[in-house]
């Protein structure tokens, strides 16, 4: 699997919710939406390949584990 395997199944996905939308805009903010979405499996895989010790998780994802934290809280990953 490569960065680039990822970013095409991120690119089909939002293709295929465009398509389901069937011409109506999008509503809200689509950005916040698609961060929000990728975000929660990322931080549970990660988590897990890191045996759930955050500050090696934190190291991974290039955050400071506080910031990792506060991921974790409103994803509900804690």
């Amino acid at each position: 699997m490569s960065k680039q395997h990822i970013e095409e199944c991120v690119r089909e996905s939002l293709e295929a919710y465009f398509r389901d939308l069937r011409g109506t805009e999008p509503g809200g903010d689509l950005y916040a939406m698609v961060l929000h979405a990728v975000e929660a499996p990322l931080l549970e895989v990660v988590m897990k390949q890191a045996g759930h010790n955050q500050s090696r998780a934190a190291e991974w994802l290039g955050m400071n584990r506080n910031t990792l934290r506060k991921k974790l809280a409103e994803h509900k990953l804690l």
